[in-house]
């Protein structure tokens, strides 16, 4: 299958793009730019050079997906990459920033949607089924896990792990790790309980959430110190459990807390 491309879009002849393509009104396409199949680009998009586009996303009105990092000290003329998976979807004004270090990418994975005003700094990571609500921004190096779901105006600092199934309430401001499976909301941001809809919505049994329950009481016991419930937590052989140690285990900046 051919692809259709507008008379007005500008599509250098370095690209590299599939069949099945629907090419808008306007849209700029760099050279070195890669497009697999079947996506749908309306009009105004812009693909920088360094994009690489899989199969089967929309991308909506005036979204700019590969602009230069804003990182003060990166140099123009260093290669680096935005590489997108397959069927996601960004919005209008989406913006998405290639990598700051040299032959490494902002990576997404299959299945986001990213709404209105969505920006995602350089050397971010989405992996699946993650839902960004307008105007939020990700500061580089932000990495959020599957079926991640952030509120509406939402700020997350640089270098913030957000873990699966965690909910961000509107206008929270993230400066930590957003441990998997749990609520976050405020400003400054607190963890709010279990985001049990969520859960639900995943397919959590009843057993799953109770479990999570308790492994969420056992974090948030002040009486004991971390380690000693990390511990306990381990012994419980519950997967979603061990996946909360691992995840605090592995955390760089801590963790959001319940609210003192």
């Amino acid at each position: 299958m051919s692809n259709t491309i507008h008379p007005t879009a500008l599509v250098s002849d370095k690209a590299h793009i599939g069949t099945g393509n629907d090419i808008g009104p306007f849209v700029i396409i760099e050279a070195n730019v890669t497009i697999g199949d079947n996506n749908i680009l309306l009009s105004g998009v812009v693909l920088k050079s360094g994009t690489k586009l899989g199969n089967e996303n929309k991308i909506h009105e005036h979204a700019v997906i590969g602009g230069l990092p804003q990182d003060l000290g990166f140099d123009t003329a260093t290669p680096s990459y935005v590489k997108i998976g397959n069927r996601n979807t960004f919005r209008e004004f989406v913006t998405i920033h290639r990598a700051s270090q040299k032959n490494k990418a902002t990576k997404l994975g299959n299945e986001n949607y990213l709404m209105t005003q969505v920006h995602l700094g350089h050397d971010c990571k989405l992996e699946n089924n993650v839902i960004i609500a307008p105007s939020t921004g990700l500061g580089g190096f932000v990495t959020v896990e599957d079926k991640a779901f952030i509120s509406g105006g939402v700020m997350v600092h640089q270098f913030v792990h957000i873990g699966s199934l965690a909910m961000l309430g509107g206008n929270a401001k993230i400066t930590q790790d957003v441990l998997p499976f749990m609520m976050a909301d405020g400003n400054p941001a607190y963890i709010s309980g279990l985001n049990k809809v969520g859960l639900r919505r995943a397919g959590f049994k009843i057993d799953d959430i109770k479990a999570l329950k308790k492994a969420y009481q056992l974090v948030f016991n002040h009486e004991s110190k971390l380690e000693q419930r990390l511990n306990e937590l381990s012994r419980s052989g519950h997967d979603s459990a061990q996946h909360l140690v691992s995840f605090i285990q592995a955390s760089k900046r801590g963790f959001h807390r319940d609210k003192p």
